[in-house]
């Protein structure tokens, strides 16, 4: 009997693996956390974009972990939480450093007419909203918090709850047809 526990248990971790990381990888197709919206961003950087899949590198590190009796979806990503759990960050003579970078990366790729001064166009519009960005926040000082939206995409909640009850349900029911089908026909 306790190796046919064992299995039942294998296959339902097995089911709830696959449909839970196929559930937390749509929270990122819908911006949100099953029906809990995203709060959008407020930097003019990308401000219409997806939220957290500028390189898809958050969504694609989304990994589970199962033992003989439980799973654990997590991400070994450093800044997973604080996008995860929200937060605030303190700036770092590190980061002024990085958006002043940025902010001469993006005024180095203004368009120039021929005489030099700069086009009047929608990429140079752009590009200018972005680098006010950069220079304001590399204009921060050091010390002070820039606050971050919790944006779950990891977690439980009831539409959790509700799908791995719906997995339990499933291969229990089907185990037990199984079973009463065997135990019936042997007779």
């Amino acid at each position: 009997m306790k190796a046919e526990t064992d299995k039942i248990i294998r296959l339902i971790l097995k089911d709830m693996r696959v449909e839970m990381k196929e559930e937390f990888d749509r929270n990122f197709e819908r911006q949100g956390f099953f029906s809990e919206a995203w709060q959008r961003r407020k930097s003019p950087l990308r401000p219409e974009g997806a939220l957290l899949v500028q390189t898809s590198q958050l969504r694609k590190s989304i990994k589970a972990r199962t033992t003989a009796n439980s799973i654990t979806f997590y991400t070994t990503l450093p800044y997973a939480a604080i996008h995860n759990d929200g937060g605030e960050i303190v700036v770092t003579p590190r980061m002024k450093g990085y958006f002043w970078i940025k902010y001469a990366e993006t005024t180095g790729s203004f368009g120039r007419k021929k005489d030099g001064s700069l086009r009047r166009d929608k990429r140079n519009a752009r590009l200018s909203t972005e680098a006010e960005f950069y220079k304001a926040m590399a204009l921060k000082k050091a010390g002070t918090t820039i606050k971050i939206p919790r944006r779950r995409f990891l977690g439980t909640s009831p539409e959790v709850e509700a799908a791995v009850r719906r997995i339990v349900e499933k291969n229990l029911g089907e185990y037990f047809d199984k079973y009463l089908d065997y135990s019936i026909t042997k007779k």
